[in-house]
């Protein structure tokens, strides 16, 4: 409700309405208390006085020409940039040189397998045999439970499809080892055991063959450990391969240096292999191998340089460097007096 102004012909008409005589008019509404009713839908700030405070009110924005903004941000200088930040209150960004951590495999074997001491050497039936057969045995309450926590992320993993699975990695990691195919390895193989199984193969040619498997493949130990978060969840499983395979390695002149083409040996492997079981798309790869102390170690690559050769022998020898030598303390004609003096005599 806003207070209106009302001119005397308004009022009059009021008086004349109520049918009181225009004498006693004055008495009941007074002309200086009726000068205004409260009326409603009126415009507010109708004074010109406050037009400053009405202005106020609003604010006047710049809005962006984002076409111009497009065709100068190659152009514009880092200066006349930071000045436009500062107008509109932004910070001005700074180069962000921390990179993302992505972790898809542990740094190492968490609870290494021990090997029992002969193990390949003795059958099932000999004492020494039997008592191997017994600590595997008793070494299994925890792998147990390691597999339990594998299969609530896996439904369908049962530990013989998983030994097949392994003994697949294994033939697929050395082929691509043998063919030098860096994309295909990590495919096999984490980024631990990489540089390991890549050291030392340049210039080098290797050939690799998987001939039988002598006994067949088991799964021997296995742990699901947690990085940095509970939720990070990662699994390692220790298979054990007792293989025939052949293995000749050459250097870059096409020599050999280590095994043979023709004659397989016998080799016992305990193969580490890792999953990530919170990716979704994890696979199972080769983390790595345990080796233990009483295994005897392989002999190393024989290596064949040239042999050099005797100060005596090199006297001996005639090279273009003493002919010169010679030519040039006896002069030809010297020796063409001598040769005729020779032939008078």
């Amino acid at each position: 409700m806003m207070p209106r102004y009302r001119n005397a012909i308004c009022i009059f008409g009021k008086y004349m309405q109520n049918n009181l005589p225009v004498m006693l008019g004055p008495i009941n509404y007074p002309a200086l208390n009726d000068s205004c009713e409260q009326v409603r839908h009126i415009k507010k700030h109708f004074n010109p006085k406050f037009r400053k405070e009405r202005a106020k009110k609003f604010i006047k924005v710049d809005l962006p020409n984002t076409e111009e903004e497009e065709k100068e941000a190659d152009e514009i200088s880092p200066d006349l940039l930071r000045s436009k930040l500062k107008k509109f209150g932004i910070l001005p960004q700074r180069h962000w040189e921390e990179r993302p951590v992505y972790i898809c495999a542990t740094p190492q074997i968490f609870e290494t397998y021990v090997v029992p001491e002969g193990d390949g050497k003795f059958s099932p039936i000999t004492t020494t045999g039997a008592k191997q057969k017994v600590e595997f045995i008793e070494k299994k309450s925890k792998s147990y439970l390691a597999l339990r926590k594998i299969k609530s992320y896996e439904d369908n993993f049962t530990s013989k499809g998983f030994v097949e699975q392994a003994l697949n990695i294994y033939k697929k990691a050395h082929e691509a080892l043998v063919a030098k195919d860096e994309d295909q390895i990590l495919q096999y193989v984490t980024e631990n055991a990489y540089p390991l199984m890549v050291h030392n193969l340049m210039n080098k040619t290797v050939v690799w063959k998987f001939v039988q498997s002598l006994e067949p493949a088991r799964l021997v130990h296995a742990r699901v450990t947690h990085m940095i978060s509970k939720e990070n969840q990662f699994a390692q499983i220790t298979v054990r391969f007792h293989t025939q395979q052949y293995l000749c390695i050459y250097d870059r002149f096409g020599r050999l240096l280590l095994g043979s083409e023709t004659v397989n040996k016998d080799v016992l492997d305990y193969i580490v292999f890792e999953k990530h079981l919170s990716n979704t798309y994890g696979t199972w790869r080769i983390h790595g191998k345990i080796i233990p102390d009483w295994m005897t170690s392989k002999g190393s690559s024989a290596k064949t340089y040239i042999l050099p050769q005797k100060e005596a022998e090199q006297e001996q020898l005639p090279t273009d460097k003493a002919a010169e030598s010679v030519a040039e303390t006896v002069p030809p004609e010297a020796l063409d007096k001598t040769g005729n003096e020779s032939r008078i005599q």
